[in-house]
């Protein structure tokens, strides 16, 4: 028995809440169980110098958490200075997934900024980041169409992220914090909606796994992925 009660194939429950903020072009409030994000997009019209002059748009992100999103109070990052291993990780990991999603060419010359801010946490915040992430980015980019600024819709398919792993000796789809912190093995799977794979993250965190596992696990992911995918659409009225 999960320590919530779910079924081992159930997620969580999940709403995303759309124009949460006034002034981003695109956001939303994602709710996955107790882990809560709120994801802003911001569009601007330069890129960085890498790729100025190419044409090509570029999508990337900042992840936080608030200092009492854990149980425990933990101090701003700005105080320390510098920004911890773990959540420049974690942005790298938003920026790609996303942009894995975006024909960059049809983007055109402009660079969307995703923000992913962790109000409460109970696992599972980067996948939150990247599902939300999605939503705020294809509302900024309904704007840019809106405004004819962008005559082809960059966006190829949705992209969304849901963690899986080995609890008590049996894989379960949607890990919250008491299942993560005691996992056996613990994976993030990142997905387009039509199914194309874009990262998994899968360690042995104290039990090592069959490649018969490790299909179980792809086969939970493929069926959170569509749950999240059917509420990213839902959200965005598509």
């Amino acid at each position: 028995m999960r320590p919530s009660g779910r079924q081992l194939n159930e997620m969580r429950s999940v709403s995303i809440e759309t124009d949460v903020t006034k002034h981003a072009e695109g956001s939303c409030m994602i709710r996955m169980g107790d882990t809560h994000v709120l994801c802003t997009a911001t569009i601007e019209d330069r890129v960085p110098p890498f790729i100025k002059g190419s044409g090509l748009g570029w999508v990337t992100a900042e992840y936080g958490m608030l200092p009492r999103s854990t149980s425990s109070r933990m101090r701003r990052e700005a105080a320390t200075g510098k920004q911890g291993g773990r959540t420049v990780e974690i942005q790298r990991l938003i920026g790609r997934s996303l942009r894995a999603g975006v024909d960059r060419v049809a983007m055109g010359e402009r660079q969307i900024t995703i923000d992913c801010d962790v109000i409460q946490a109970d696992g599972g915040t980067r996948c939150a980041s990247i599902t939300g992430g999605w939503v705020a980015l294809r509302l900024a980019v309904n704007k840019l169409m809106k405004a004819g600024d962008i005559v082809t819709d960059p966006l190829i398919s949705p992209v969304a992220a849901v963690s899986c792993g080995i609890y008590a000796g049996q894989p379960v789809l949607d890990l919250d914090y008491p299942e993560d912190s005691e996992a056996g093995v613990d994976g993030n799977f990142i997905l387009r909606a039509d199914g194309q794979m874009i990262e998994v993250q899968m360690s042995a965190e104290g039990a090592t796994f069959s490649r018969a596992q490790m299909n179980e696990l792809l086969d939970l992911a493929d069926k959170g992925i569509a749950e999240l995918v059917e509420a990213q659409l839902k959200a965005v009225g598509a």
